[in-house]
């Protein structure tokens, strides 16, 4: 009788996690965006490692144990493409880019996904996965154009560096389900930014962040502020229940949390002022069409 409720939960669970980080990563763009306002892009992502890694040591440096001495080259790797680069890779996205915008290309990351599962960890897909991943990389490709007639002064081959921040992200989910399955959730975590805290730090050290201008500019402690909000709740939090949705479902499951994602940001965006035309909903439509064809369901629990 007792493992009924048990057998009940666990698929709820898995909802319940992607719909609370479609909510804490929607909201992560308009975050970034406004840390944007009092620092650099290297100054941003650095001071985000540092945060981040400060809080997850704080509440979870325990959980280090938990990882072996063959896992942490794999821990390590998951910390540099899964936080490291795309943290610098937005910032610098944001610079030049609507922070909606930032948050529908994400949504490539299933479909990146599903590519690097194929080519590295030969996971084979479906006529119509491969349909979507073709749908999703039109879609991408017209939102950026579209994107660039509705805002002419902002430069969308920034966009690229969102794309590279969803690859990283993409092999980070394929790194967890298919090398990190006994590590704790939070092992995980605190492993990533023990990796990359030292790198963040050096980066923080040379970006001007301690000179005078910065510490005394007007939008330095609100910009802060939000760093530190992204940092507890986009960062720590999230990681943690990210890493925990991967290890419960699938990798490709764990990332459609980008289905909800530019819902979120587009929302946040249009709170802020920025522009968004019909043929920039409809070339995102395309993308989350390509994503829901990737996640397509094949056969139950996966």
């Amino acid at each position: 009788m007792c493992a009924k409720p048990d057998a009940l939960a666990s698929p709820n669970k898995k909802w319940i996690y992607l719909f609370a980080l479609s909510l804490i990563w929607g909201t992560s763009y308009i975050l970034i965006k406004k840390g944007l306002q009092g620092f650099t892009p290297l100054q941003l992502g650095a001071l985000r490692i540092l945060v981040a890694g400060f809080f997850l040591f704080l509440i979870g440096y325990k959980s280090i144990k938990t990882i072996s001495k063959t896992e942490w080259k794999w821990v390590a790797l998951s910390g540099f493409l899964g936080s490291f680069f795309p943290m610098f890779l937005f910032a610098f996205a944001e610079t030049e880019i609507d922070s909606s915008i930032a948050a529908i290309l994400n949504s490539l990351v299933p479909l990146f996904t599903l590519i690097l599962g194929l080519v590295v960890f030969g996971v084979h897909f479906t006529k119509n996965q491969f349909l979507g991943v073709v749908v999703g990389l039109l879609g991408a490709s017209l939102l950026i154009f579209y994107g660039s007639e509705v805002n002419p002064n902002q430069n969308y081959w920034y966009a690229g560096h969102v794309i590279l921040a969803a690859i990283g992200y993409a092999c980070n989910a394929n790194i967890i389900k298919s090398k990190l399955l006994h590590v704790s959730p939070m092992g995980i975590a605190v492993g990533n930014f023990a990796t990359i805290i030292v790198p963040g730090g050096i980066v923080l050290l040379f970006s001007g962040f301690f000179d005078v201008e910065v510490r005394t500019g007007e939008f330095f402690w609100s910009s802060l502020g939000y760093i530190v909000l992204l940092c507890i709740v986009g960062t720590c939090v999230a990681k943690v229940m990210f890493n925990k949705l991967v290890q419960m479902s699938s990798a490709v499951f764990s990332v459609s949390v980008t289905y909800l994602i530019p819902i979120v940001g587009v929302f946040w965006g249009a709170l802020d002022g920025e522009q968004f035309s019909m043929n920039q909903s409809l070339a995102a439509m395309l993308i989350l069409g390509g994503v829901y064809l990737v996640n397509k369901k094949k056969t139950p629990g996966h």
